[in-house]
This record gives structure tokens, C-alpha cells and sequence, in this order.
């Protein structure tokens, strides 16, 4: 069981800001906040990678791009150039979503391909795979997961937060049944909530995704329920 203290808490949370019109000086505040509270990495999109990586140097809270976000509507080759632009401006892990409609078609090929793409352009990083759950019917989520394995990820993630959900105590429950104890599983869109974020843990996340992770941590303290 993981430790659900503060401490234990904040070195699973991904602290994330991908909001389209997301500024630079919130973009800082982010990270001020991340390395203040120890959270495991700062997650943004790739035209702020730059600036996380920069102000994190030298400390322990990991800058984190997404890629082919939020939709995977994506050419292999381009999310791979983007990956790797990503990792040029500091990136030490990559969320990417994969290509959803290849799998609702049953091409495996084609989202083994994509996801590979991506994996060879970031080799030496952290890869999470996001397969948008909320999309996808479970013989669907199950076959992500096993072709996110199978391509070399590291990670599994519910979800963008930006379709129509977001992580599920059931979906992760599933993604942790599938992937088993080798492969991460990260738990995305909607984690508000301390409640949530045990409830998920709890299911076989182990590492959140949250832009709540300074509420979070705080919470437990003040109501002194860790």
C-alpha cells in the first residue's frame, strides 16, 4: 500500500496546467508550487516545457510535456517530432494520447506504431500513454494497455481531461488488472479531491495527475485525516 501521508501523497502527483490559454507567470507559479510541496513533476503543454525545465533545474520535481494532446489525431512521425522537440527543451517524461480512432478500428499495428514512434523519440524518458477512457468500452481499454506495454511504455493514464471524462476508481482498477505490476498506471481529469485521490490510489494509481495537487496535500494536514 502506498503511504498516504502528505509527503507520500505529493510524490505521486503530476501538478498540471494545460489549459490553452495558460500564461507564463501561472506557468512559474506552478512550478514555485510543485518544488515547495515536492510533487513528483510539473505537467504542461510543449510550448511551456522550456520555461519548466529551466526553472526546475537542479531540483527533484520532474518537467513534464504532453504530446499529440488532447486529441492523438496525429501522425506517428509527427508526434515523434514533437516528442523529441519536447525532450531537446528539457522534457524528462512525456505524456502522449494515442491514436484513438486506430484502435476503436482494431488496427493494432497502428497503435503499436504510434505509440512506438513516440517511445524511440524519447528513449531515456519517462513515457505515459493516455488512451482516453472515457471513450473506450472496456475489450478497448484493455487492448490499449496491452499495446502501451507492448511498445515500450512506461506508464498508462486515464485520461486528457479534456473529453468527456475523466479517471474512474473502476477504469484504473482495470488498467492495473491488465498492465500488472511492471507498468505505471497515472490517474487523470477529475482528481479534486482528497477522497478521490486515496479512492484511485487505492484502485492501482500510482501517480496522479491533478492541477488540485496543492489542495490536496493541504487538506489531509488541516483536517488531520493522513
Amino acid at each position: 500500500m502506498l503511504a498516504l501521508d502528505a509527503p507520500g501523497l505529493a510524490g505521486l502527483i503530476d501538478h498540471t496546467l494545460l489549459r490553452a490559454d495558460a500564461t507564463a507567470a501561472e506557468v512559474r507559479r506552478l512550478c514555485e508550487e510543485a518544488s515547495a510541496h515536492r510533487f513528483k513533476a510539473v505537467c504542461v503543454n510543449p510550448v511551456h516545457i522550456g520555461l519548466v525545465a529551466e526553472i526546475l533545474a537542479g531540483g527533484d520535481v520532474a518537467p513534464c510535456s504532453v504530446v499529440g494532446f488532447p486529441l492523438g489525431a496525429v501522425p506517428p512521425e509527427d508526434k515523434a517530432v514533437e516528442a523529441a522537440g519536447a525532450v531537446r527543451r528539457g522534457a524528462a517524461e512525456i505524456d502522449m494520447v494515442i491514436a484513438l480512432g486506430a484502435l476503436k478500428d482494431g488496427d493494432r499495428a497502428a497503435v503499436r506504431a504510434d505509440i512506438a514512434a513516440v517511445r524511440a523519440a524519447c528513449r531515456g524518458r519517462i513515457l505515459k500513454v493516455i488512451i482516453e477512457t472515457c471513450l473506450l468500452d472496456e475489450a478497448q481499454k484493455r487492448l490499449a494497455c496491452t499495446l502501451a506495454v507492448e511498445a515500450g511504455a512506461d506508464f498508462v493514464k486515464t485520461s486528457t481531461g479534456f473529453s468527456t471524462g475523466g479517471a474512474t476508481v473502476a477504469d484504473v482498477a482495470l488498467m492495473r488488472a491488465t498492465v500488472g505490476d511492471a507498468v505505471g498506471v497515472k490517474a487523470s481529469g477529475g482528481v479534486r479531491s482528497l477522497e478521490a485521490a486515496r479512492a484511485l490510489i487505492a484502485a492501482g494509481a500510482n501517480r496522479l495527475g491533478t492541477s488540485s495537487g496543492v489542495a490536496l496535500v493541504t487538506a489531509g494536514v488541516a483536517g488531520g485525516s493522513y
